[in-house]
């Protein structure tokens, strides 16, 4: 079994350098890939900030990803999970943290937008917006807790 790097999928999937793209098909295609869910979160941002791709394209890559014939996913429930609510409006890095929390028994954040559209989608774990007293919800604009997205939205 072969693990695959977060670069390897980006050839296969941009097939922006040609001569790497046709290496990483030939080493995925030589044995039993393995694939971290955390290459795959890795694998969502680089195609989203390096090269453009739309939420529609991001998910259907990661589909493609995570359907590959004879490939092993690395938590694949909460990966399979996280790119379903992807496709329905989430960030796929909050989809991947709620879904891979599945035994605890609510997810806490300062994020708005993560607890609104995980209510929306009825998730499970519930997430719990927290608030500080005296404070206005706003958090920190570096995607640590604030309303910026790493999204766009």
């Amino acid at each position: 079994m072969k693990a695959v790097d977060t670069n390897v999928l980006v050839r296969v999937l941009t097939r922006d350098d040609p001569a790497q793209a046709g290496v990483a098909v030939a080493a995925m295609k030589s044995a039993r890939l393995y694939i971290s869910a955390t290459v795959l979160l890795e694998t969502e941002w680089v195609l989203r900030h390096a090269y453009g791709f739309r939420r529609d394209e991001v998910g259907a890559a990661l589909r493609g990803v995570v359907n590959l014939a004879g490939a092993t996913i690395g938590d694949e429930a909460a990966v399979r999970q996280a790119v379903t609510w992807h496709a329905a409006g989430m960030d796929f890095a909050d989809a991947l943290h709620l879904a891979g929390a599945q035994g605890a028994d609510e997810l806490v954040t300062f994020d708005k937008q993560l607890a609104r559209r995980a209510g929306a989608l009825h998730a499970h774990p519930p997430v719990t917006l927290l608030a500080a007293a005296g404070h206005d919800g706003e958090g920190p604009t570096d995607g640590t807790g604030g309303d910026e997205r790493h999204d766009g939205t």
